[in-house]
């Protein structure tokens, strides 16, 4: 109740504490974040959740979630790309899934400053970036994924190399902090940004018809400034419906909550905060009788699909809207001014 009364003084109309509660709720005993109850945990999405914990100040739960993370940890760094209960159920490992524990640790470190927690998970941020740089392709791009059989799959992602992107950039910002010199991984980070920016042929086009393919590379920070705008513009009229939301893919009528609130948070990150609040809250309803976000919906039948109470979507409204109404120190994540300034006082 003290979290709503904070966010009720801040004109802040959602309900946190019930948001964060149901990660909480849904979270297993172990510290393992399914999607929802009985379906399956994947790394990214575990960690999205986790990040949503510590917004809701469940901080006990955050750390239980990326200690479970560290247990599970394979050898060569990775993760396994599915689990159900502990047990993989896809062992695809894949380097996006694999490197994301860094943003959700120093997210976590952003709220506390708990330099003992962050030492705690050094060892395995360490292994898990490594595991990914050692997958860069000859252009910077990231290979996506290693098989099952254990074979190399050389094609990028641009989604998931601009993902990886931001994970490097807290991987070297936990390092800073801790003293550790990673120049490797700054030397791996700027060859990425090059793919990213200046190599559209590494990846995968038939991903574009999504809209993270249109704005993840924002949202990482790999595209600033007037590139970032220009490719917002773009792209706008592909991809968002007006005061409904972000089309998942381009082609299909279906807006949902996740991919609205990254596109909010993509705008944050720009300092566009005043379109960020307008995309936000064309979702700010978008609410289960318990105060759950819906996973999705058609457009124009309204006909929320599929029913499922996500963890990770819940998550991904607790992140944007902390980056309009700044609720926790770790609302400037994103933002590409931290980066670009700020972030050398850590």
């Amino acid at each position: 109740m003290r979290l709503n009364r904070c966010l009720r003084k801040q004109n802040f109309s959602i309900d946190i504490d019930r948001v964060a509660g149901l990660i909480a709720n849904t979270q297993k005993q172990s510290g393992e974040i399914p999607w929802c109850d009985g379906e399956k945990t994947d790394p990214w999405d575990h960690v999205e959740a986790a990040m949503g914990l510590s917004i809701g100040a469940y901080l006990k739960e955050a750390r239980r979630a990326y200690e479970w993370l560290a247990q599970i940890q394979l050898k060569d760094g990775s993760w396994y790309a599915a689990y159900v209960n502990g047990v993989p159920i896809d062992r695809t490992r894949d380097t996006n899934l694999s490197s994301y524990i860094a943003v959700g640790v120093f997210h976590y470190y952003l709220i506390t400053g708990d330099l003992i927690f962050l030492k705690k998970m050094w060892p395995a941020i360490t292994s898990a970036i490594n595991f990914v740089l050692d997958l860069q392709g000859p252009g910077g791009e990231i290979c996506w994924a290693i098989s099952p059989q254990g074979k190399i799959d050389s094609a990028a992602l641009l989604t998931g190399s601009s993902s990886v992107y931001m994970s490097i950039k807290c991987a070297l910002a936990i390092a800073k902090i801790l003293d550790e010199n990673m120049s490797v991984w700054g030397k791996g980070l700027v060859r990425l940004r090059h793919a990213i920016v200046n190599l559209p042929d590494r990846f995968n086009k038939d991903k574009s018809r999504y809209s993270m393919d249109w704005f993840y590379p924002i949202l990482s920070g790999a595209v600033t400034g007037q590139r970032a705008q220009q490719r917002i513009d773009t792209s706008w009229d592909k991809f968002v419906i007006k005061n409904k939301g972000v089309r998942c893919v381009s082609d299909r009528p279906w807006v949902t909550v996740a991919e609205t609130c990254e596109l909010s948070l993509a705008l944050s990150a720009t300092d566009n905060m005043h379109l960020s609040e307008t995309v936000f809250s064309w979702i700010r309803n978008r609410t289960n009788s318990d105060g759950s976000y819906w996973c999705g919906f058609t457009c124009p039948e309204m006909t929320i699909w599929p029913k499922d109470k996500n963890t990770w979507t819940n998550a991904a409204v607790l992140i944007a809207a902390d980056a309009i109404y700044k609720h926790t120190p770790a609302c400037r994540l994103f933002n590409h001014r931290f980066w670009s300034g700020s972030m050398q006082s850590l």
